[in-house]
C-alpha cells in the first residue's frame, strides 16, 4: 500500500492538482438533508414559541385563578357562584382565550389615512376625525415652496398650452363621449351648453362683501396660542393647523406624514423627521381629542391599529415599536382595513372597495380574513377628484383663476365645491348657476358667481379613466428614506407582500414586472407562456387584455409551485390560447378539443434553472425595484373584477358570490350616484353576469367614512382575541412577534 505522497513530490513529478473551479455538470446541485436534525422536533411545537407559550400560560393561570375563586366561594357560603373552569386547556385545538374584565373604554382605536385621522375609544359610537396634518414653524409656507395646484403654465398664451395639449385632448374627448352617452340615454343635450358656461364665467366679476354682512366668518388660528410660542417644537395639528393664516408671523408649514397611502418620503429629507411628525401627530391627537394628557395613564390602555390591506412591513414594524416604546400601551393588535370594514358592516363575505382620499384599496374578505392574492392598492381617490374638478373649471374660465390648492383656504374651498356640485348622475348634468364665498385671512369676503355643465360628472368619471388625473408626483422619491423589507434568511429577497392582483395591475403599464428571476419573460413574443409567479394561480384576467365578454377561466389542479429563486425553475401557471382566452388545468383547449392530459394544450416547458444562464436575468431585488417604479393605476371597474377573479381562483360559485357582495366604503365613495354608476360599469364589463352584480353599503347604513373604524372598535371588543401583543413579547422578540400574532400570513 502506497503511503501519502507530499505535494512537493507531486509538483516535481508534474502530477500536482490543477482545479479551475468549473463544475463538471450544469445540472443544479441538490443539498443533502442534514441527518443530525432530520428527526428532531425543534420549533415544531407550540411550547417552543414564546408568544404561544405565554398564551398557554395565561390560559393556565386563568384556570388556576378560577379554581381558587370557586374554592373560596365554597368555603365561605357552602355553594359556589363562580362558573366551573374548563377541564382541559386543549391548546392544540386553538381554543380562544377569553379577555376577562375587558373594558372597551380602555381600548384606543386608531385609523390613520392620507387626509384624515380617525381616533376614539372602542366604547364610542363614532370616532373623532381630524385632518392628518401637522403645522410647525418654517421659513416658508407650502404655497411658497411648491408649484401651484392644479399644475399649469401661467405664462402660456393659449388655454391649451397652459394645461398641456395632451390633457386638453383627453378633456375634449371625455366631453364628446359624454354627449354621445347622454343622447343614447335620451337625455336633453343643448348644442351650445359649453359655450354658455365659458362665456358666462369669462364675464363674471366678484363682489366684495363687508365684514358685518358675512355671518359665516372663519375663525383663523392665532399662532400666539401655542403651548410654548418660543419653542421650535411647538406645533398645531388637525383643523387648527389648516386654519393658520398663510401670512402669519412666524410662518408655519403644513406637513402630511402620510400621502397616497404610504409614508410621505417626497416632502421630508430624513426618516427621523418623518417618523417624529407621525408620532407627534398621534401623541397630540390622544391628548387633545381623547383627553389623556398624562403619559402615565397611557399604560392602562390598549390599542387597536388599522393598517392597509397591502402594507409595507417596515411601516407596521415602526408602528409596533412606537406603540410599545413611545406611547407604552399595555398591549396592541393590528387589523387590516378590509377586514375591519366587514366587521363594521356585519358581512362575512364581501369584496370591499375602500375609496379614500388618495388611495383606493380593493380586497376580497371571506370568514374574517383577507384573501391575499385579491389585494389591490390604487393610487387615486377623492383628492384627485377635487384637483381634476378645479382644473376642468379653470379650463372653462372659472372666475377665481388664482386658486391654488397649496394654499390652505383655497384647499378648503375646493373641497367644499366638490362636495356640493360633483355627481355621477347623468340627469344632473345641465347648465347651472352657482355661487361661492372666498374667505381669506385678513381680507374682505368676496362673492363669486359661476356656471357649471359637464365638469361636475367628468371629474368623478376619472375613476374609470385615471389618465385624466395628475399622476406625475405620486411615486416620486419612493424608497428614498425607507427601504423595503427583506427576508430574514436571505437578505437579497424582498419580503413585502406582492399579490397576484396587484401584479396584474402593474403589468397593465409595464408587462415586464411579471417576469421571473430566471430572466424568462412571461409576456414575450411567444403567447404560449403564462405568467410564472410563485403561488399566483391567476394573476391576469380577461378584462385586462380587452376580452370583456369571456367567461371565467378555470382554476389549476397542478402541484404546488417550487420555491421562488434564481436556482429553481418556475413552471407556467396556465396556458394562453390562440384567441386570447385563458385555460387552466382541467379546462378545454382553445379549439374545444382535448389535446393533452385534462384537456390542456401542451405548452413549451420551462428550461431548468442552471441549464441555460440568461445574462439579462434579474434578481428578486431588481424585480421589486421595477415594481416600485410603476404607478399602480387602473380603471376602478377593471381593478374590482381582477381582484374578484384572483380571489375566486376559477371557482364559479365564489365568483358569483363576490360579484353579488361588493361593498363600497370610504369618503371618496360619497359622490352622489357613485354606486349605480359603478354597477353599470361592471355590468358592461361582464354582461353574462349582469343579474348577479350587486353593490351594497354598510348593513347598518353607517357613514361610509367611519365603517372601517367602527369595525375595528367591534373587533377590539371581541371576547376571544389571540392577536394582542404585550410589551414583554415585544421586548423578547421585537418585530418577529408579528409572525406569530397577526391574524394573516405575515
Amino acid at each position: 500500500m502506497v503511503g501519502k505522497v507530499s505535494e512537493k513530490v507531486l509538483l516535481r513529478e508534474g502530477l500536482e492538482r490543477t482545479d479551475n473551479g468549473m463544475k463538471q455538470t450544469s445540472w443544479p446541485d441538490v443539498t443533502p438533508i442534514n441527518q443530525k436534525n432530520y428527526y428532531t422536533d425543534y420549533m415544531k411545537r407550540d411550547d417552543q414559541v414564546l408568544a404561544l407559550r405565554l398564551q398557554a400560560e395565561a390560559n393556565r393561570d386563568r384556570l388556576v385563578q378560577s379554581a381558587k375563586d370557586r374554592d373560596r366561594a365554597l368555603a365561605r357560603n357552602g355553594h359556589a357562584e363562580v362558573p366551573l373552569p374548563v377541564t382541559d386547556i386543549q391548546p392544540e385545538d386553538g381554543a380562544p382565550t377569553p379577555n376577562e374584565n375587558l373594558d372597551p373604554s380602555k381600548v384606543i382605536v386608531i385609523h390613520p389615512g392620507s387626509q384624515n385621522l380617525r381616533i376614539g375609544f372602542a366604547s364610542d359610537a363614532l370616532p373623532k376625525t381630524i385632518p392628518m396634518t401637522i403645522a410647525t414653524k418654517f421659513p416658508q409656507t407650502e404655497s411658497e415652496m411648491y408649484e401651484a395646484l392644479p399644475r399649469r403654465q401661467f405664462e402660456a398664451k393659449t388655454i391649451d398650452q397652459q394645461y398641456g395639449e395632451e390633457w386638453s385632448k383627453k378633456y375634449q374627448k371625455m366631453c364628446n363621449d359624454l354627449k354621445v352617452e347622454m343622447r343614447a340615454k335620451k337625455l336633453k343635450v343643448l348644442p351650445n351648453s359649453k359655450e354658455l358656461v365659458v362665456n358666462y364665467n369669462r364675464r363674471s366679476e366678484s363682489e366684495e362683501i363687508p365684514l358685518h354682512n358675512d355671518p359665516l366668518q372663519i375663525e383663523w388660528t392665532d399662532v400666539e396660542t401655542l403651548e410654548d410660542p418660543k419653542s421650535i417644537a411647538s406645533c398645531f395639528i388637525g383643523q387648527a393647523a389648516q386654519r393658520i393664516p398663510d401670512d402669519s408671523n412666524p410662518k408655519f408649514k403644513l406637513w402630511w406624514p402620510l400621502q397616497n397611502g404610504w409614508m410621505n418620503e417626497d416632502d421630508y429629507t430624513t426618516a427621523e423627521h418623518l417618523y417624529d411628525d407621525f408620532e407627534t401627530l398621534l401623541d397630540k391627537a390622544i391628548r387633545q381629542e381623547l383627553g389623556l394628557t398624562r403619559n402615565s395613564a397611557w399604560r392602562n390602555y390598549s390599542c387597536v391599529f388599522v393598517i392597509p390591506d397591502l402594507y409595507d412591513k417596515k411601516y407596521v414594524e415602526h408602528i409596533l415599536k412606537s406603540c410599545m416604546t413611545w406611547f407604552e400601551f399595555s398591549r396592541i393588535c393590528f387589523i387590516q382595513e378590509s377586514m375591519a370594514a366587514t366587521f363594521g358592516a356585519g358581512y362575512t363575505q364581501a369584496c370591499v372597495v375602500d375609496v379614500g382620499a388618495q388611495k383606493t384599496s380593493i380586497a376580497c374578505v371571506e370568514d374574517g380574513l383577507c384573501i391575499e392574492d385579491s389585494r389591490i392598492n390604487l393610487k387615486y381617490g377623492g383628492y384627485d377628484i377635487t384637483e381634476t374638478f378645479i382644473k376642468m373649471m379653470l379650463y372653462d374660465n372659472f372666475p377665481y383663476q388664482e386658486i391654488n390648492l397649496r394654499r390652505r383656504y383655497d384647499f378648503l374651498l375646493a373641497e367644499e365645491l366638490k362636495i356640493k356640485h360633483c355627481t355621477l348622475h347623468p340627469n344632473d348634468v345641465s347648465v347651472s348657476n352657482h355661487q361661492f364665498h372666498l374667505r381669506a385671512p385678513n381680507q374682505s369676503t368676496r362673492l363669486y358667481g359661476f356656471k357649471t355643465y359637464d365638469e361636475v360628472i367628468l371629474a368623478p368619471m376619472g375613476f374609470y379613466d385615471p389618465t385624466i388625473f395628475d399622476n406625475s408626483t405620486k411615486i416620486r422619491s419612493r424608497r428614498k428614506l425607507i427601504d423595503r423589507s427583506y427576508n430574514a434568511y436571505d437578505v437579497e429577497v424582498p419580503d413585502d407582500p406582492a399579490p397576484a392582483a396587484q401584479t396584474a395591475i402593474l403589468a397593465l403599464t409595464k408587462p415586464s414586472v411579471v417576469s421571473n428571476a430566471n430572466g424568462f419573460q412571461a409576456l414575450s413574443s411567444d403567447p404560449n407562456f403564462a405568467t410564472p409567479v410563485k403561488e399566483k394561480s391567476q394573476p391576469f384576467s380577461n378584462f385586462l387584455r380587452g376580452d370583456l365578454n369571456n367567461g371565467t377561466p378555470a382554476g389549476s389542479n397542478a402541484a404546488s409551485p417550487a420555491p421562488e429563486g434564481a436556482a429553481t425553475p418556475v413552471p407556467p401557471a396556465f396556458h394562453f390560447g390562440a384567441n386570447g382566452t385563458v385555460t387552466g388545468t382541467g379546462s378545454p383547449a382553445p379549439n374545444g378539443t382535448s389535446t393533452a392530459r385534462n384537456g390542456l394544450s401542451p405548452a413549451p416547458p420551462m428550461p431548468p434553472a442552471g441549464m441555460f444562464i440568461d445574462s439579462a436575468a434579474r434578481t428578486a431585488k431588481a424585480l421589486a425595484a421595477e415594481r416600485d417604479a410603476v404607478l399602480p393605476v387602473a380603471p376602478l371597474d377593471i381593478a374590482i373584477l381582477t381582484s374578484i377573479q384572483n380571489a375566486a381562483k376559477g371557482d364559479d360559485k365564489k365568483l358569483r358570490d363576490y360579484l353579488g357582495s361588493i361593498m363600497v366604503v370610504g369618503g371618496g365613495s360619497k359622490t352622489p350616484a357613485f354606486t349605480p354608476a359603478l354597477e353599470e360599469k361592471l355590468r358592461t364589463r361582464r354582461p353574462e353576469l349582469a343579474d348577479r352584480i350587486l353593490i351594497t353599503r354598510s348593513a347598518r347604513d353607517m357613514d361610509e367614512q367611519v365603517v372601517v373604524w367602527k369595525g375595528a372598535s367591534v373587533f377590539a371588543k371581541l371576547p376571544a382575541n389571540d392577536s394582542w401583543i404585550t410589551p414583554f413579547e415585544f421586548e423578547r422578540l421585537g418585530a418577529r412577534v408579528l409572525h406569530h400574532k397577526v391574524l394573516w400570513a405575515w
